[in-house]
């Protein structure tokens, strides 16, 4: 798969998402990674082997970025940590960007065991 992987987290679930992305570090390194501000800087920090293209926060635009990306064909899996216990006032965004991905057929992950059948679903199709 040569399409981008997307990293999402909202707050209280970022931390989930870079250990997660240090537990697969090995596998992601054969993707182009995308993330959105804050989540793709801590994951840069925790793994600078990996490229990953930071586009805006996802409340000031990132989200939509994303979803963009999703129309275009760019990307091939999307890894979305929400926390579903926290208001979000960028709620109409994080709808919008998982109606995409259920449009455009991308596989997502909204937490660790479904993004590890993700990156299970990715290996599989690399060999």
């Amino acid at each position: 798969m040569n399409k981008k992987i997307s990293l999402i987290a909202h707050d209280a679930r970022k931390e989930a998402l870079v250990a997660w992305v240090v537990a697969h570090a090995a596998v992601l390194v054969k993707y182009p990674l995308v993330a959105t501000g804050t989540t793709g800087g801590r994951i840069a920090a925790a793994c600078p082997m990996l490229s990953i293209e930071r586009v805006k926060s996802g409340p000031l635009g990132g989200d939509q970025q994303i979803g963009a990306l999703i129309a275009t064909g760019e990307i091939g899996a999307m890894i979305f940590f929400t926390d579903p216990l926290s208001a979000m006032p960028h709620d109409v965004d994080v709808k919008a960007l998982t109606r995409l991905a259920v449009l455009y057929n991308v596989p997502f992950a909204c937490n660790q065991r479904t993004a590890d059948a993700v990156v299970a679903l990715l290996e599989q199709e690399a060999c």
